[in-house]
């Protein structure tokens, strides 16, 4: 088996259907009660578009925000049109009461204000209104974050670890999560949701190369706890 070098890893990455767990998100909606009837949705941080357009085949009325002019790009190809804005995630330019549910997968940890961030999901949402998310856990991430750097870029320990906390900059573990929620006005439950799909084994083999596989083996990272889960996926309610 070749080794991915690290041009092969940034290209593997921005060719792919989405940049994370693709299969895994939508089957957080489908698991959390995404309701089938149309609804007004947000998605912060939509990328390329993939959940938005799944989401807009659904039938809901969507509008996707992100900071990469570059992705977005991809929204507004031909056969996509999807509705997009050059935005952040802390400042949404959207009256109050947009939105019956917003959605963020792998842009929580982006975000360095997150009580802004909430406070701006809060405003946006119409009573009653959900906010859906994914996020890595802190402690699984930084380790895997400090490879990941060092395999894409050969970068060393102390360089990869300013750019882990330069860009995942909001990282929470499950006890962070939930307080950080529950003072800005959320109550937030937490789904099991497999991440381990062909998605996640790729993962795994690129940067861990056949020993990635025994590793999935040895400690599938479903089987954990849901506080040492890889990544959180959860469901806030306005209170």
């Amino acid at each position: 088996m070749s080794i991915p070098t690290s041009t092969d890893l940034v290209t593997a990455e921005w060719n792919a259907l989405a940049w994370g767990n693709y299969e895994s998100n939508l089957n957080f909606l489908r698991l959390a009660g995404l309701t089938p009837e149309t609804i007004r949705v947000l998605e912060i941080g939509c990328g390329k578009g993939a959940i938005l357009g799944s989401l807009q085949t659904a039938g809901h009325l969507v509008t996707g925000i992100d900071v990469d002019a570059g992705a977005l790009a991809h929204c507004r190809a031909p056969h996509a049109d999807l509705p997009v804005a050059v935005a952040s995630g802390d400042s949404l330019p959207f009256t109050d009461g947009s939105f019956d549910a917003v959605l963020s997968f792998d842009v929580f940890e982006h975000i360095r204000d997150s009580d802004r961030h909430l406070r701006e999901a809060r405003r946006v949402l119409k009573p009653g209104g959900y906010y859906f998310l994914q996020t890595p856990n802190k402690w699984t991430n930084i380790p895997f974050e400090l490879l990941r750097q060092w395999k894409k870029f050969h970068t060393g320990p102390i360089a990869s670890y300013r750019e882990l906390i330069k860009d995942h900059c909001a990282l929470h573990s499950y006890w962070q999560l939930k307080r950080r929620f529950s003072r800005n006005g959320f109550e937030l439950s937490f789904f099991d949701v497999p991440v381990v799909n062909e998605y996640f084994k790729s993962k795994m083999r690129a940067y861990f190369g056949p020993a990635g596989s025994w590793m999935l083996a040895v400690a599938n990272p479903d089987r954990f706890p849901m506080y040492l889960r890889t990544n959180f996926y959860a469901k806030a309610v306005l209170r």
